[in-house]
């Protein structure tokens, strides 16, 4: 099977993907990975097909706050978002794939998929996209509404209607028109943990949550920095670790707000509590001023989660479900600082669960905040232990690739039942422009 996958965003948006590539070129199906340039991710003997965009400096220019986007919304965001929606489709006319694996922010797929005739499934990071009455759309709000649940998934088609000049201009490239309604994805995928999260009911028997993808060269390969591979451990690092009791801080592409005062917080909480500290600064999430610095407190720009995690006490993060997971795993306690988007839900979630201590919105953090979440930690390590346990026996990569293998060659006529989708799996591929010589 030849398999397109399409991601875009940072880190996060990127290792999935290239933990599933890996796993599908590794059971001989034709991989290609069409992903932005510079994710901070190991892509190491993966088919890479580059949508020629930044998103780390995207980040790096304007920050993450959803204001500074919509003031750069034409010169900065749209130029990156035509990149990824256009360049999808350039990425299927080279590649002719029999199926496409997709990003939410890929909002061309399904039309590029229709055209080629072939099925496409959707891989939903965090539950933004297919809606229940159980718990309300990642990024909302954090609280249930009930019934009103699943009003708060429009929210996903509401962003996507802001990008519908570039999706015109990826069917121009398809040589077809952006229709009306493009075919529903053939599955969904979330490679999210049961052990963190529960299968809604109502979802349709299409949507998998198959568990966290894991690369299979190693658990640590999909989250070592591309940099510093899982094979080559940073030695200085791996010195500090074995160093007695420690707290892990990073927040990721999290560049907001007052990282120096994030790690004077930071370094007050730690000696409070009597721990050594170990910050990835990561995008400038962090920032610990020289006369903090000791031999209790190591600085460094990124680490291997898989490697790091399972020795600290605790672990500082913005609330990334990526970083929740691979703190789970590793069964240390999350103390969630969330910044954007789903961040603030995967820490609610959380603390409701009796997985870790109430989040700390980082606008309200500092370092009494940050010792009382120490001190509370140890009241949720059992609970961790055994959400890991129960992570350790997934194979969230094997599932989503099971998944993708049960998809058949869809007919060329459409069912009759079935109006919402007619003429959608039609093979169109007369109308597609053959690729380039």
């Amino acid at each position: 099977m030849k398999i397109l996958m399409v991601t875009a965003g940072s880190r996060g948006d990127v290792e999935p993907f290239a933990a599933l590539a890996r796993r599908a070129a590794a059971s001989g199906h034709e991989v290609r990975l069409a992903a932005p340039d510079r994710s901070g991710v190991d892509l190491t003997g993966i088919d890479v097909r580059s949508l020629g965009v930044d998103f780390s400096a995207m980040i790096e220019s304007q920050g993450v706050s959803p204001l500074a986007a919509m003031r750069n919304l034409r010169d900065v965001v749209r130029p990156v978002m035509r990149g990824v929606i256009v360049g999808a489709a350039h990425a299927a006319l080279e590649f002719r794939p029999d199926v496409i694996v997709w990003h939410p922010k890929v909002l061309s797929v399904p039309l590029i998929a229709d055209a080629l005739g072939i099925p496409h499934v959707l891989v939903e990071l965090v539950p933004v996209v297919t809606p229940t009455r159980e718990f309300p759309a990642a990024g909302t709000v954090t609280g249930s509404l009930g019934p009103l649940n699943r009003l708060t998934y429009r929210a996903a088609a509401a962003a996507g209607a802001m990008f519908r000049r570039e999706v015109d201009e990826a069917a121009g490239v398809m040589g077809v028109k952006r229709p009306r309604r493009s075919s529903a994805p053939a599955a969904t995928l979330l490679p999210i943990s049961p052990a963190i999260v529960s299968r809604p009911r109502d979802w349709p028997e299409s949507v998998v949550l198959t568990g966290a993808w894991r690369s299979t060269v190693t658990d640590a390969a999909g989250l070592a920095d591309a940099a510093t591979p899982a094979s080559f451990p940073d030695l200085t690092v791996d010195a500090f670790v074995r160093g007695g009791p420690f707290v892990y801080a990073g927040f990721g592409s999290m560049a907001a707000g007052d990282p120096v005062a994030r790690g004077r917080a930071l370094v007050e909480a730690a000696r409070a509590r009597g721990l050594r500290l170990l910050v990835a600064t990561g995008l400038g999430g962090i920032a610990v001023p020289d006369e903090l610095l000791g031999d209790d407190v190591f600085v460094t720009g990124s680490v291997d989660h898989a490697a790091v995690l399972p020795h600290a006490v605790a672990a500082v993060h913005h609330g990334g479900i990526g970083t929740v997971q691979a703190a789970m795993a590793a069964g240390t306690v999350s103390v969630i600082v969330p910044f954007i988007a789903d961040q603030p839900f995967w820490g609610a979630l959380l603390h409701r669960q009796g997985l870790g201590p109430a989040a700390i919105p980082q606008r309200r953090l500092t370092a009494d905040r940050l010792a009382a979440a120490f001190a509370g930690a140890p009241a949720y390590a059992a609970a961790v232990r055994s959400a890991a346990e129960r992570m350790s026996h997934e194979d969230g990569t094997g599932e989503a690739l099971r998944v993708l293998e049960r998809l058949e060659r869809p007919s060329p006529r459409p069912p009759a039942e079935t109006p919402r989708s007619r003429g959608a799996w039609m093979s169109r591929r007369s109308r597609v422009p053959e690729r380039p010589a």
